[in-house]
């Protein structure tokens, strides 16, 4: 099976109108940005895109033109929000989180790392101790208040869980330092973060890679992610962006 695409374009073409779209990233490190303008410059709307830790907030020149070209219609993240107030209020996507015309869902950091882990080892829910007493146990945070549903509890030797689901996205937008043309990739330190466990979870996982190279050139012992995860790739020039702090 030919897992390398010969343009972006290709490798998202079937990407439709409402699909949920995995976006790893720690904030600006690891983030598929390529794939992201890729999908920009498609068009597609209503989209989903569930994340890591901020990587919009990394990529806030894509977040403000998806925004404004109104084709998100729901995040989940950990942390999307600038933590001014003052940048909060220039900043198109909080002022749709706020005006309700775009969903924001929020989870303790480590949570969302479970909750596509756990989509990947075929895992439908959990029960974790991350917020319990806290707003995250009564119910999911949401700026729609329709969608604040009550969440479940146990207590598991004496202890109190708050049950959470398993984040099945229909695609994930991968980066990666370094892959084979079997798709067996490397990450570059911090720039793992969640690209390992979105790239099982997703159902078609699609790479931008920095470097490719010939199948058998990496080392079995090197490889974060196997190429079974992945259905598509495409090289890409490595990012050139300013690293900032909100």
């Amino acid at each position: 099976m030919e897992k390398v695409f010969p343009s972006i374009d290709e490798a998202i073409a079937d990407i439709k109108d409402g699909a949920m779209i995995a976006v790893p990233g720690f904030f600006a490190c690891g983030v598929p940005r390529a794939l992201l303008q890729a999908i920009i410059k498609k068009g597609t709307k209503n989209l989903t895109l569930t994340c890591g830790c901020g990587p919009l907030l990394g990529a806030a020149d894509e977040l403000r033109t998806l925004v404004q070209k109104g084709q998100l219609k729901k995040v989940i993240d950990s942390y999307g929000l600038f933590r001014s107030a003052s940048k909060g209020m220039e900043d198109p996507f909080e002022q749709a989180v706020r005006a309700g015309t775009i969903e924001f869902e929020v989870y303790p950091m480590g949570t969302m790392a479970e909750k596509y882990r756990a989509g990947g080892a075929g895992i439908p829910a959990f029960y974790t101790p991350t917020g319990v007493g806290s707003v995250v146990e009564e119910g999911v945070v949401t700026n729609i208040e329709a969608n604040r549903g009550k969440k479940e509890t146990r207590i598991i030797d004496g202890r109190k869980y708050v049950l959470e689901y398993a984040l099945e996205p229909d695609f994930a937008f991968i980066h990666a330092y370094i892959g084979d043309k079997e798709g067996n990739l490397r990450y570059a330190k911090t720039a793992r973060n969640f690209n390992h466990v979105m790239a099982t979870a997703a159902k078609v996982t699609i790479a931008e890679v920095e470097t490719l190279v010939e199948s058998g050139k990496l080392n079995a012992d090197d490889v974060h992610t196997p190429g079974i995860y992945i259905h598509r790739m495409i090289q890409v020039p490595r990012p050139k962006f300013a690293i900032t702090i909100d």
